[in-house]
């Protein structure tokens, strides 16, 4: 059989790295990307670095009753390319994408249908797939996307040391592949209405999920807070207050000694919630941003994973305590609610 190379791409992982490349968060709705030339360009990039023919490209990614959207049907029209999806959960949580991705990398390696399998992705969860297929004579090489500096965005240390070596995108292949979306609002101003009175902050899209586990390794430190943001203490909490506990689903209540007294995790939560809210008002039309503001204290899920995972990510840990979330989610909306007027 002839030799050949292949690329799993494990979308969540590269749409999420493009987009903080661009705009400081990994908020995917802040980007627009042109896969016809992105996909193609990845094709080129593999089959030179291994100098053999790829035989396809393996694209997973999550989808609400695992129907594919849109852009997920375009782009599994592509020539060589398989789209394979998970689900995304209640909660806006992906669901099932890892199994996939280990369970195809290592069949194809049992099979013997390649030699070479470049991984985009920087997940820690993959590190055994990764090492079941190098186990069966595939050369497994972690292909992951640069960051502003040109370094590796968000690789696992652990995938990292599984895997057989890294290369970086071409970064010309994303300069011209990805933009920033700008949506210029109309001068009216856009409503601000309150809570509803049946609204918890327990409820929808108040989870990180799956979503969490992708980023891993900390984002170079720097960049500007937005106008007005401060860097005094976050506000210390009601000496009561109710909060959501993510890991399971209840209410947890927290006393005034969760006040943020860390200027690193304080200056942290500024700049992340920054991000987020100027890509999110940079990319959403007026009645996407009323629709969003109308929710509270609900959080659209991808506006939560975004602020979830960008600021595990700049603290280096996935373990965010439950005071540290409260302070995010609710200096998110004092935020949220003076940058709109």
């Amino acid at each position: 059989m002839r030799s050949q190379c292949c690329l799993f791409v494990d979308a969540g992982y590269l749409l999420a790295s493009v987009a903080t490349r661009l705009t400081r968060t990994s908020l995917r709705s802040g980007v627009r990307v042109d896969f016809t030339e992105l996909i193609p360009g990845l094709i080129e990039q593999a089959e030179r670095a291994c100098q053999l023919p790829l035989l396809r490209i393996n694209w997973y990614d999550a989808a609400r009753n695992a129907l594919p959207d849109r852009d997920q049907e375009a782009i599994g029209s592509l020539s060589r390319v398989k789209v394979r999806l998970g689900r995304i959960g209640f909660n806006g949580e992906q669901k099932g994408v890892d199994l996939r991705i280990g369970l195809d990398m290592v069949a194809q390696a049992r099979n013997g249908a390649v030699d070479v399998i470049f991984l985009v992705s920087g997940d820690d969860d993959l590190s055994e797939a990764v090492e079941e297929a190098q186990a069966h004579g595939v050369l497994v090489k972690i292909l992951a996307v640069p960051d502003s500096d040109g370094a590796a965005h968000a690789v696992s240390e652990h995938l990292l040391r599984a895997s057989d070596g890294i290369e970086l995108v071409d970064s010309e292949i994303l300069d011209r592949t990805v933009v920033r979306v700008v949506v210029k609002p109309t001068p009216a101003t856009i409503p601000r209405p309150g809570p509803r009175p049946s609204a918890v902050p327990g409820g929808p899209g108040m989870a990180a999920g799956k979503a969490e586990s992708v980023m891993r390794l900390p984002l170079r430190p720097g960049g500007p807070f937005a106008p007005g943001v401060g860097r005094g203490p976050l506000p210390r909490p009601a000496e009561s207050t109710l909060a959501y506990r993510s890991e399971t689903g209840a209410k947890s209540t927290m006393g005034a000694e969760y006040a943020l007294e860390d200027a690193d995790v304080v200056e942290a939560i500024r700049h992340v919630i920054s991000g987020v809210i100027d890509s999110f008002l940079a990319s959403a039309a007026d009645e996407e941003r009323a629709e969003v503001l109308s929710a509270e204290p609900y959080i659209r899920p991808d506006l939560d994973r975004a602020l979830l995972l960008d600021l595990a990510h700049r603290l280096t840990s996935l373990d965010l305590s439950d005071h540290i979330r409260y302070a995010l989610r609710s200096q998110f909306w004092e935020a949220l609610k003076q940058s709109v007027g």
